[in-house]
């Protein structure tokens, strides 16, 4: 029974994933998600709360995963660059492996009306930052890397792949190219990480 009541609860997060994805947070009723998910109204309300309650668990159920990789990467007896090396082909490979849902946490989260969601998904997005963070002032203390403003360099790293995602054409100028096609993703996939491991070698390393 219990097993059963945790494939119900994974079942309506797939859904409303789906969902989301598809016709935004706005355009999702619950109704929907519980249609999908062959749940009921009142499922959803017991595990969730509320529409929020289900984008909430979803968004902070994609921030551990990724805080757990980080984790990993963070304890291995590795040096600082190749801590760092790893977290962006980490950190590629799971936004391209999932491109639908990227672009809609970062339409929904940008969106003004949003601010009491962020909030409550900021603890966890700052602990990966944190995580992040440690690894390039490791480098700076051991003195690996030069001293440079370490949010603006995880910024950097973020904000490539980001707008790689939004805006592919910025990157490809092959106008049939698609990022749902296998091939033409693991193009842009080896083309990102090897321009931000350059990137911040070049920049991380190179004495001024």
């Amino acid at each position: 029974m219990k097993t059963e009541k945790v494939d119900k609860k994974q079942a309506i997060l797939d859904a409303a994933e789906k969902l989301f994805c598809e016709t935004g947070y706005e355009g999702t009723s619950t109704r929907q998600i519980a249609k999908e998910s062959g749940a009921n109204m009142a499922m959803i309300n017991y595990y969730f709360g509320s529409k929020e309650g289900v984008f909430v668990e979803i968004m902070n159920e994609r921030i551990a995963g990724f805080a757990s990789q980080l984790k990993i990467i963070n304890e291995d007896k590795i040096s600082a660059l190749e801590k760092l090396h790893k977290v962006i082909e980490g950190y590629v490979n799971r936004i391209l492996n999932n491109t639908a849902f990227h672009k809609m946490m970062h339409r929904e989260l940008s969106l003004t009306q949003r601010p009491e969601m962020y909030d409550k998904i900021k603890d966890a997005m700052s602990h990966n930052m944190q995580l992040i963070d440690r690894i390039i002032t490791d480098g700076i203390e051991d003195g690996t890397f030069n001293k440079v403003d370490v949010r603006m360099v995880i910024a950097t790293i973020m904000g490539t792949i980001t707008n790689i995602v939004i805006a592919p054409h910025k990157v490809i100028s092959c106008s049939n190219f698609d990022l749902s096609n296998p091939k033409d993703k693991k193009i842009i996939k080896d083309r990102a990480v090897a321009h931000l491991q350059d990137l911040t070698t070049v920049y991380l390393t190179t004495k001024r």
